[in-house]
This record gives C-alpha cells, structure tokens and sequence, in this order.
C-alpha cells in the first residue's frame, strides 16, 4: 500500500519565522509542509538539481519519486535498487533520477542532510538514511530526529559547520518543497514510491517487473 501525498492543491511552501536547527538548538524547525500565503512562494523557476546515476546517453530514463520516511521506499532501496543498478543503471541501458518527496518535516530534514554532501555524498548518505530508517524515525521526538540525522551526515563525513550551514539554510528548504511540489503536480505523483519510466507512471514494483518492462523497451 502506497503512502498518500499529504500535500494536496494549492502552493505549499514553509514558514520561515524562527527556523532553526544548529547543534544543541531547543528551537525546533517549524512545519514546513504548513500552507502559507500564495505570496510567500518563490515566484521564479526554482533550480533544485537532480540527483542522477547512470549515463546522460542511456536509453531509458527512470524517474524515483520518494520520500525518506517511507518504509516502502526504504524497501525498494533495501531489495530491487541493487539489482537495478548492477543490471541496468552501471551497464549504461538506465538513467536513474532520485527525487524526494516530502509527507513531513522529518523527509525535508533527511533530504537536506543528503544534499549537504553534494552530488559526489548523495547517494552514499541515502543509502544510510534508508538503512537507518528505523532508527532514526523511532522517537518521533524532533530533536532527536535532528540529531540522529546528523550523526548520519557526519558518518559520511560532514562537519558540524557543514551541517549547520546546510541544516539552517531556510531559502533552501523552502525551494526544495516548491521544487517537489512542481514536479509532483506535473507527473501525478500521488504516493511513494512512484516512478516515470520514459515519461510514464508506474507505482511500486518488484525487480522482475522492472525487468520485464525495461527489456521490453530496449528490445524494442
């Protein structure tokens, strides 16, 4: 069963008032998927970049739409991604795009861990994210998920300027929901995880799916 996308019509963006979340803050991060004023969202192209594997030249594009705190997406990261990659996407017949998803705050913090590390850390520091899922979301106390989330950056060798730099960087947490938000509207994303093979939309599958459909294709 796929998880609901909770933001439905409209422009979510974030209020910004009092966003915080250096080492040892008590001031927690406000909601950041609360709606705000229509003008309080950024009024030009927002220029997020994609997170890709694979060559600019493969055949088929496959677009992951996935949220950080989504025990299915943790799923498919954990049992048919690695399949994936060694078959398809390290073989040059796949280029694979991540793109988050935001249901909470929780997903927008992780996210925001995982590009503080740059294009070369990223998928590294999602792989730990996935992996640690359980952990890090068990409390769902803020401030512990805060913290959990920066050992994990730290783990993949973030320091706590960095961390703090990224972690406190308002005008990037409100591009990335309006970022999400845009591409979600144009590709139907509904739930998590989800997937644009090509440019059409497909929900969860197994690994013998995914192949069936991408043999097809390169076959044809």
């Amino acid at each position: 069963m796929q998880r609901r996308n909770v933001i439905i019509g409209g422009v979510a963006v974030l209020g910004l008032g009092g966003f915080a979340i250096s080492r040892g803050s008590k001031d927690l991060p406000f909601d950041p998927l609360m709606a705000a004023n229509a003008q309080e969202a950024p009024t030009e192209t927002v220029d997020i970049p994609d997170m890709v594997m694979g060559s600019a030249d493969a055949p088929i594009e496959i677009i992951e739409y996935a949220s950080f705190t989504c025990p299915h997406c943790e799923n498919f990261h954990a049992t048919v991604l690695p399949s994936l990659k060694a078959e398809y996407i390290d073989t040059g017949k796949v280029r694979f795009v991540y793109r988050e998803v935001y249901f909470d705050r929780f997903g927008l913090w992780a996210s925001m861990i995982a590009r503080c590390g740059g294009e070369m850390r990223y998928f590294g520091i999602t792989d730990m994210i996935y992996d640690k899922q359980q952990e890090w979301t068990a409390s769902g106390d803020p401030t512990v998920i805060v913290e959990e989330l920066r050992k994990l950056g730290k783990t993949a060798g973030l320091t706590d300027e960095m961390l703090d730099t990224c972690m406190n960087d308002a005008d990037q947490a409100k591009n990335l929901v309006a970022w999400y938000q845009t591409n979600a509207d144009r590709d139907g994303i509904t739930g998590t995880p989800s997937f644009m093979i090509d440019g059409e939309k497909y929900s969860n599958m197994s690994f013998d799916e995914f192949k069936k459909i991408l043999d097809e294709k390169l076959a044809g």
